[in-house]
């Protein structure tokens, strides 16, 4: 049975954080609108079909796991696919620790593309060093910005459990995921009249930002000591926004040719050189 009141919330927190990683990347289509054809139409077109999709594959097999494993073993086990591999496939059982390498590699390919767009666009308005802003004269893609963006994640390997890595990514995420939403639904009521090509119910936000605190609030209370260090994260951010980017104009000589000289051997070093965004 499961526990009430207060710790089941608690718990429920938790496990959301861990479920919902399993579909982190729904969101991901977002941040590349810039490179889609004809966003307005094929955007929500990719959101319908590629979600139910997802869902349904990972439903399915979840369902494949309870029906062939206890609960008990579900919890023992380190890599359940794995286990289930070994029980029913028998000498093809090496066929899933492949697939899961790949959907594993899938899951980073997207991480990477839209991460580094995040930065890449946050570098041409200015908010991240100029360098992260450059794109590879020959093949357009902003590799400064994959390599930065492959930089952070090798941080990430300092800890070993890869559950409280999960909780601490996840609290800041879900923070700015509800900040977003937040601040699209505080635009409906102060922009009503404002063009949309692509509008929503605004009852949708609403549910998402109430659904978002909730899961904050239940989670901090169960993993305090996790959420702090995820929003200990997020807030290694204002010391860098202050220095580079709100007292950019104070600077002194010396620390701008220090960043002019950082920024030309990035270009040297990526083959890359600022985008060119001039329209005809």
């Amino acid at each position: 049975m499961l526990p009430v009141g207060g710790e089941a919330k608690s718990d429920f927190a938790v496990a959301a954080y861990q479920g919902f990683f399993a579909y982190a990347g729904w969101n991901y289509l977002n941040f590349v609108t810039e490179e889609m054809i004809n966003p307005y139409r094929n955007l929500p077109r990719a959101i319908l079909i590629s979600m139910p999709i997802v869902t349904i594959v990972y439903l399915m097999a979840n369902i494949a796991y309870f029906a062939a494993m206890s609960p008990a073993e579900l919890l023992a086990s380190d890599a359940v696919a794995v286990t289930l591999g070994n029980r029913l496939l028998g000498v093809m059982a090496w066929v899933i620790p492949i697939s899961v390498a790949m959907s594993t590699f899938g899951g980073v390919n997207g991480s990477l593309l839209v991460s580094s767009r995040c930065f890449f666009v946050g570098a041409r308005h200015g908010h991240m060093p100029e360098s992260l802003a450059f794109i590879n004269i020959k093949n357009y893609t902003p590799v400064p910005a994959l390599l930065f963006t492959a930089g952070l994640s090798l941080l990430m390997l300092v800890t070993s459990d890869m559950y409280s890595l999960i909780n601490y990514v996840g609290f800041a995420n879900w923070v700015w995921y509800g900040v977003a939403i937040a601040g699209q639904v505080y635009w409906r009521f102060k922009y009503p009249d404002l063009k949309r090509p692509i509008k929503l119910n605004i009852l949708l936000p609403i549910f998402f930002c109430v659904f978002c605190c909730a899961i904050l609030i239940f989670s901090f209370v169960s993993s305090p000591m996790e959420n702090l260090i995820g929003t200990g994260i997020t807030l290694t951010g204002i010391p860098v926004y202050l220095l580079f980017v709100h007292w950019e104009p104070r600077h002194p000589e010396w620390l701008n040719a220090i960043k002019s000289g950082a920024t030309r051997f990035v270009q040297k070093l990526c083959y890359s050189m600022p985008q060119d965004t001039k329209t005809d």
